[in-house]
């Protein structure tokens, strides 16, 4: 096999590529979109989080478990979940409570929570490098027939090429910048839940004492 016969193999790989690209493109914009409606769904019912809030249905729950009514503590953290995942990890510290190896389990669901929120984040993350990547690919696949029409004189295929690379450009800088936006709101939104859910754990560890 000779040169000529290896990078014709590799221009007809990166052209393959082109279409795959594209529709990735707007496939991960399209992603982005969704995670912004459901970032601000989740940012709007945080809207009323509080110390106060927490202190009393923390109160509420240490007086219901002290009377052994488990599912009323539960029904008095309830407001201060935030997410499904929250009140989950939640519930498991209520019902926990009291028992053998409870500092553990405690310690576990937290563990758990925070895991699942990594989990969440990994999503947007990953859009942050893949934006740009995809518009980088986006943008070196189509010069290659663009240089060649540059070459045949060919205007307008050289423009409708160029015209693609730069759009692509564009779709992915705003993809990667969306994506670290929404990573970072998200990020400081579970970290806060995590602290809340700490600070429950540990008023009713004591409570346990």
């Amino acid at each position: 096999m000779s040169v000529h016969d290896v990078e014709q193999v590799i221009f007809d790989v990166a052209a393959a590529l082109r279409v795959p690209v594209l529709v990735a493109t707007l496939a991960a914009l399209a992603l982005v979109i969704v995670d912004a409606g459901f970032l601000a769904g989740e940012v709007w019912r945080r809207r009323k989080r509080g110390y106060d809030r927490l202190d009393v249905a923390v109160t509420l729950a240490r007086k219901a478990l002290a009377e052994g009514e488990r599912a009323d503590a539960f029904v008095a953290l309830r407001p201060v979940c935030w997410s499904g995942s929250m009140s989950d990890a939640m519930e498991l510290l209520v019902a926990v409570h009291s028992e053998d190896g409870a500092e553990q389990r405690a310690g576990k669901a937290l563990a758990d929570f925070d895991y699942r929120s990594l989990r969440r984040l990994e999503r947007s993350r990953l859009l942050v490098r893949a934006g740009p990547a995809l518009g980088l690919m986006g943008t070196l696949i189509p010069l290659a027939p663009a240089l060649a029409a540059l070459a045949a004189g060919d205007v307008a295929v050289l423009s409708e090429n160029l015209r693609v690379a730069f759009s692509i450009t564009i779709l992915g800088l705003l993809i990667g910048a969306c994506a670290f936006g929404i990573s970072l709101i998200r990020d400081r939104l579970y970290s806060q839940d995590l602290s809340d859910l700490e600070y429950v754990a540990a008023m009713l560890g004591e409570g346990e004492g």
